[in-house]
């Protein structure tokens, strides 16, 4: 009896959509939990659940047209957020090493994984596809990385360019192998393929930053419009690829290299991505591959065992020649090696994605499969296992931005907001250094106090800007206080909340002109710099801070010898990197003084970073080099409180005015 009830159990799978979708649900939202406590990554609770309800383990779930579809589009979303990982910026700091390691854990990888599995009897084509598996592979211990404080050493900036080179080549390996089993690799294929390709991704490379930077200007305050742009551009350019006959999931990953131009790291458009994925999209994928897994073939066919064995062998083996032999190459310590070898030997995005268009076009068998998922399951647990163990053992990098006080500028981030206009650029500069250190926001709205009394309308204005300011603190996944004061004065009352809760940095809002009755920029901010004993960031945004381009610092020699200024390049540094722009440093000398015999040796600076020193006004010399989506960073003399910018006169208000599009810092520090 029990028997027949199993039988028909399998033979029926739920057709329901209601409780599918219920099921489906609950296994995202149980498998990872159960998992991540045996201190097993989710992805495999997920892999596994898919085996237990699909058609060969409990037969719940058919892997019917919906589930395919589902998982197509986790397939292309797993593939885009591979490439959201990866930035060709990445490639820019030592390129030479990246090269050499992106080429190394591709070819040692696809010689081993050819050999390995054609001795145990693949044809060419099926070994070619398999050992392209072992090439690629996924970043699934990057946020270990992240804890650990090293995302920004030598071995990582390694290791991030080289995953860009393996990658592609490996996906390209898959497209030619696709064509040579559907007897298509013809001279034909080729004179079309590649002036295609070449052609292809220069458009997305080059042309999707600028229709998304466009876009992102036109429609940017509308943030359901740009969620809905970067998934219309992920299909499109997916259809794309398919179009001049290559995988959508090439298209798909060259799609997140080059949208992650765009979007800072730590926006909230990022996290809504991210969040999307993780949570909905990418899981679907994984359950519909577990469904493609037949347990029962490890016990029907003992070659299963085999294939498996040499697939998992194979994958770690020729992950860790090539670590170890760039390790040596570049005299890196053995920690180091390790470090690349647990990031690098993860397979999971770009290998599910290859064997399941493989096992579609019936080039690989459910064998193959199965000794994929093998691979996954331990590729999975040893590299945030290695990355950790050999991680914590490497000097964190140096902190980027810090003052004598508190530590991180981020740790207590107080920003006042007034206008809803303007509110969102001040909170996304302050977001962005509050997650960079994990730090708290303090959004902070002062009523005035006066003879009468404050008004509910005055009240309910606090509390709509206020709660406004947590929403978006919220939704790029921040820390928030939110303070609601009444204080006799604007600039009272934000110094005294910052002597209060402790705050690491104050940003201040600043219209760019000043009138003939306030001083420079306005008495309100002039006397928050005199009263603060924190830095003070005056910021001018007139386009959205993810527009950024290039962050500009421009200084005079005089302001090289203030203790400030490495406080200064070290915040442009950290700008640069958290919105993805470049960065440029510009020293402006005198026209009649000795300055030009500064030096900037003892700065650390990226190698590539320009420094461009000329002679003359410093506004007219500013003014420029200035394009629309810089952000100009300049430093508030520290030596005289009564004045801002004193060392610059003028300066900043006629750049601004010279430039109305040009978003703009003035960084006080104080001694």
């Amino acid at each position: 009896m029990t028997n027949v009830l199993m039988t028909t159990l399998i033979s029926t799978p739920i057709k329901d959509p209601v409780p599918v979708f219920l099921m489906i649900l609950g296994i995202m939202l149980i498998a990872p939990l159960l998992f991540e406590k045996i201190r097993l990554p989710g992805i495999v609770g997920l892999i596994l659940a898919g085996v237990v309800v699909g058609p060969n383990g409990l037969g719940l779930l058919a892997r019917d047209n919906t589930i395919e579809l589902l998982g197509t589009v986790g397939l292309l979303f797993l593939m885009f957020m591979a490439g959201l990982e990866t930035s060709l910026d990445d490639m820019k700091y030592n390129a030479d090493k990246a090269v050499i390691f992106g080429l190394a854990t591709f070819l040692v990888p696809m010689a081993l994984g050819t050999g390995a599995m054609m001795a145990i009897g693949y044809d060419l084509l099926p070994a070619v596809l398999v050992a392209s598996c072992f090439a690629s592979h996924t970043l699934l211990a990057l946020p270990v990385a992240s804890k650990l404080g090293i995302m920004r050493s030598q071995v990582m900036t390694t290791i991030l360019g080289g995953t860009l080179i393996t990658n592609i080549l490996a996906l390209l390996v898959l497209a030619v192998v696709v064509r040579a089993h559907q007897g298509n690799l013809t001279l034909q294929f080729w004179l079309f393929l590649i002036p295609s390709l070449i052609i292809y991704t220069f458009l997305i490379l080059w042309g999707l930053p600028r229709l998304g930077r466009w876009f992102f200007q036109r429609f940017g305050h509308d943030e359901g419009a740009e969620f809905t742009f970067v998934l219309a551009t992920l299909f499109v350019v997916s259809y794309a690829a398919q179009l001049i006959q290559i995988e959508p999931i090439i298209g798909a990953f060259l799609a997140g290299v080059a949208i992650t131009q765009l979007i800072p790291q730590l926006s909230p458009l990022m996290n809504r991505i991210q969040f999307i994925g993780n949570t909905l999209f990418v899981p679907f994928f994984l359950i519909s591959v577990g469904m493609l897994v037949n347990p029962r073939i490890l016990f029907q066919e003992p070659r299963a065992l085999v294939v498996s064995g040499v697939m998992v062998t194979a994958a770690l083996g020729s992950k860790f020649i090539p670590a170890w032999g760039a390790g040596k190459l570049f005299g890196l310590s053995f920690d180091n090696i390790m470090v690349m070898f647990g990031l690098s030997v993860a397979q999971a995005a770009s290998t599910l994605a290859a064997i399941t268009v493989a096992y579609n076009i019936e080039l690989v068998d459910q064998l193959t499969v199965n000794g994929t998922i093998a691979m996954i399951l331990v590729t999975c647990v040893a590299s945030p296992w290695v990355t950790a163990e050999w991680g914590q053992k490497i000097k964190p990098g140096e902190v980027t931005i810090q003052t004598p006080k508190t530590g991180h500028i981020g740790d207590r981030v107080l920003v006042p907001v007034a206008n809803p206009s303007t509110e969102d650029n001040l909170l996304q500069l302050a977001i962005l250094l509050a997650k960079s250190a994990k730090g708290t926001l303090l959004p902070l709205h002062i009523l005035l106090e006066q003879n009468s009394a404050i008004s509910p309308e005055d009240k309910t204005r606090q509390n709509q800007l206020l709660s406004t300011a947590e929403m978006i603190a919220h939704a790029a996944v921040t820390n928030v206080t939110p303070i609601g004061r009444i204080d006799e004065s604007i600039d009272k009352g934000i110094a005294r909340v910052a002597e209060e809760k402790q705050a690491s940095v104050i940003v201040c809002g600043w219209k760019g002109y000043s009138t003939y009755q306030e001083n420079l920029f306005g008495g309100v901010i002039d006397k928050i710099v005199t009263r603060s004993y924190v830095p003070v960031l005056v910021t001018r945004f007139p386009l959205p801070i993810e527009h950024t381009g290039r962050v500009f610092i421009a200084f005079t020699t005089q302001q090289t010898y203030a203790s400030s200024f490495k406080q200064s390049i070290q915040l442009a540094k950290s700008l640069a990197t958290e919105l993805k722009a470049s960065l440029q440093l510009l020293h402006v000398v005198a026209v009649r003084g000795r300055g030009a015999s500064v030096e900037l040796t003892d700065i650390e600076l990226p190698p590539d970073t320009p420094i461009l020193k000329v002679r003359g006004n410093f506004v007219r010399q500013v003014s420029r080099l200035l394009k629309t989506n810089d952000l100009l960073l300049l430093n508030g003399t520290v030596e005289q409180k009564t004045q801002l910018f004193s060392l610059l006169g003028h300066a900043p208000e006629a750049i601004a005015r010279n430039h109305p599009q040009v978003a703009m810092i003035i960084a006080y520090f104080p001694q």
